[in-house]
């Protein structure tokens, strides 16, 4: 499979990301955010599908290409936030829509929740809320997290002889992948190392968060957004079915499409790509 588009990388204030960049120059302004622990290539089937678009799809700092965060930083949400909004800074973008994949349609509803005067739509797959905790359990979370970061210096990320066996692992992970869809990540996501081959991301990004919001809290953030929103909800993914989120996906006040497929059905292959993308097309031609 082979799609055109532009490779860049974005010089920000404070670090350096990369993108791939699709569709016309005068087209609707798309930031498109990824997963954890995929990356821009997560967009490679469904991007070129999507029609008067102008998409920057990021590799989130610490994921792709993208450069990690210095010794001592960490990955919150909202880091990532203020990374999209410097991305649309340096694009000179003040109006922009979001099209945001799992942890990158988490940050997509934070951003538009704290300012939504500067997003336009939200384009949303499988993913809405992030994991919250209650208050109370708190102290307890954060030093957990303390003591995972005390023991990175001692973690070492897994190396696997072959490309083969990395796409196999990547197959099988949290959210399963098919092959395809694998492949594409490994594409993008791979560096040869001595032994075989290990994945580019930060690895502290495995480690627990020392803090989370509250279920009030998260909710907030979804009752706080103005602009049109659409979600894509996987029939074999990860909302659908979950206890935590089926009161809140029947309390939405926006659109929602239940489509065949997995967390990755916008990735795992065509057809997947195509009927999401004939959602968000009507989506974003809507006045």
């Amino acid at each position: 499979m082979s799609h055109i588009f532009e490779e860049v990388r974005l010089s920000l204030p404070h670090t350096e990301l990369a993108a791939h960049v699709y569709g016309p120059q005068d087209g609707k302004p798309v930031i498109a955010l990824h997963g954890w622990l995929d990356n821009a290539a997560s967009f490679a089937r469904l991007a070129p599908k999507l029609q008067g678009l102008r998409i920057v799809a990021l590799d989130f700092a610490g994921h792709g290409h993208s450069q990690h965060r210095p010794a001592g930083a960490s990955y919150t949400l909202w880091d990532y936030a203020l990374d999209v909004l410097q991305v649309a800074e340096q694009f000179g973008w003040q109006r922009f829509s979001l099209l945001g994949h799992s942890m990158g349609a988490i940050v997509a509803v934070l951003l538009a929740g704290a300012l939504p005067e500067r997003i336009e739509r939200l384009a949303l797959i499988d993913g809405l809320l992030p994991f919250t905790g209650e208050a109370a359990t708190a102290p307890e979370k954060l030093g957990e997290a303390l003591k995972a970061q005390l023991a990175l210096a001692g973690k070492r990320k897994p190396v696997y002889v072959s490309v083969e066996r990395a796409i196999q692992a990547r197959m099988h992970g949290v959210a399963a992948l098919t092959r395809e869809g694998a492949e594409l990540l490994a594409q993008r996501g791979l560096m040869p190392v001595p032994g075989g081959y290990t994945w580019r991301t930060d690895s502290r990004l495995t480690l627990p968060s020392p803090l989370r919001l509250t279920e009030a809290q998260a909710l907030a953030f979804v009752r706080r957004l103005q602009g049109p929103v659409s979600l894509v909800l996987a029939e074999q993914g990860l909302l659908l079915g979950n206890a935590r989120f089926s009161p809140v996906l029947d309390e939405l006040p926006f659109a929602m499409q239940t489509l065949a497929g997995g967390h990755h059905l916008h990735l795992d292959d065509d057809a997947g790509a195509q009927s999401v993308a004939d959602c968000f097309n009507r989506f974003f031609r809507a006045p």
